[in-house]
């Protein structure tokens, strides 16, 4: 994005944009640091950021990949050739990768779900800032982001999961807009009775 957009014509224009299309340069020290600011400041009941950034960058990116082929290749042994490729390639192709860890913190007072929807609110203002730097973006999951040796290699503790693996970088071209659902579908109005 060459100009500067308002806040509206960033939630109108930002789409996913697939592993394969991201390219050089992933978003500079600066840029990361100011994109996980910005996730910090979503919505968090109580004040208990569950949830950290992991970011996977250069030669450890690189050697995490390789190191999930063959976690997958453990995982599952009768898999063919391309689908244990699958993942690892999206990691060695993305310029940076986020890894948003959701921590659940045991309160009575502020449920699991809440400290959750905040980790997800994380996932979605790094899309949404990496946008307004010009960055294009695509969060993933999958089989890797529920294993847990996946976990124990990210250095997770026990009580945090994985909640997206969000890859970054530029990108030549933006897909098209999808169809969206119609606001008709999605949208009702509670009547009293």
């Amino acid at each position: 994005m060459s100009k500067a957009l308002t806040a509206l014509e960033l939630l109108q224009t930002r789409r996913s944009v697939p592993c394969a299309q991201l390219q050089s340069p992933a978003p500079n020290q600066a840029e990361l640091e100011q994109i996980v600011a910005l996730a910090m400041r979503v919505p968090d009941h109580g004040k208990l950021t569950p949830w950290r950034v992991l970011a996977l960058q250069d030669e450890h990116k690189g050697a995490f990949a390789d190191w999930l082929y063959q976690r997958h290749r453990q995982r599952e042994p009768e898999a063919n050739e391309s689908v244990l490729q699958k993942d690892p390639q999206r990691f060695r192709h993305s310029p940076l990768v986020l890894v948003i860890v959701s921590t659940i913190l045991s309160t009575e007072r502020i449920p699991e779900q809440e400290q959750l929807l905040s980790g997800g609110c994380v996932c979605y203002t790094v899309l949404q800032a990496a946008a307004a730097l010009g960055y294009s973006a695509q969060w993933l999951t999958g089989w890797a982001a529920y294993d847990t040796p996946v976990a124990k290699q990210l250095g997770l503790s026990d009580g945090e999961r994985i909640l997206g693996f969000i890859h970054l970088g530029r990108a030549d071209e933006v897909p098209p807009e999808r169809v969206r659902p119609a606001l008709a579908d999605k949208l009702s109005f509670y009547r009293h009775s």
